[in-house]
């Protein structure tokens, strides 16, 4: 009996102290804008992009430019790889990955600008070894698919904190 009794109070402090800390679970994002255009490519990122406006926010996406009250500009995305580490045999044993994410955001008509031309730019470090090589390429994979989901939801969070005229 007193061993439950223990363990009612583990669970019992444990949920006080998880609720007296500030904890909040994300909620919807709220977007200041009604209306937004997605000015790029066709790339996983910006399926992604859409994917997390439309879910996650009462945010339209336009088809066209002029249609939206804002329009968003993806102006470069890049995947970039250097190598950290030799090995006294001249072998790479580390990487640095890196992912880049350039963009602005202005009004429907291109003439006012709510955030000047920015970068996202995520790092991760890639420990390699040759006889590891497809596990290696996997992880690889997995790391820029993990930076891509950051720069996600980094670039929805700055969306939020824009600031239109008026609001």
């Amino acid at each position: 009996m007193t061993m439950v009794n223990i363990r009612r109070g583990l669970v019992l402090f444990t949920m006080l102290v998880l609720a007296s800390c500030g904890f909040k679970l994300r909620g919807a994002v709220t977007l200041p804008f009604d209306s937004i255009y997605l000015q790029a490519g066709t790339s996983p990122l910006v399926t992604q992009l859409k994917r997390a406006i439309t879910a996650g926010t009462q945010t339209r996406i336009a088809d066209k430019p002029g249609e939206a009250q804002v329009m968003l500009q993806i102006l470069s995305e890049a995947r970039e790889k250097q190598i950290l580490a030799l090995s006294g045999g001249g072998r790479v044993r580390e990487f640095e990955l890196r992912y880049r994410v350039s963009y602005r955001l202005t009004d429907g008509k291109s003439a006012i600008e709510y955030i000047a031309p920015s970068e996202i730019v995520l790092r991760r470090e890639l420990s390699y070894s040759d006889v590891e090589a497809l596990a290696k390429e996997s992880e690889e994979a997995l790391l820029y698919r993990d930076m891509q989901t950051d720069a996600v939801q980094q670039l929805v969070r700055r969306l939020q904190a824009v600031r239109l005229p008026g609001r």
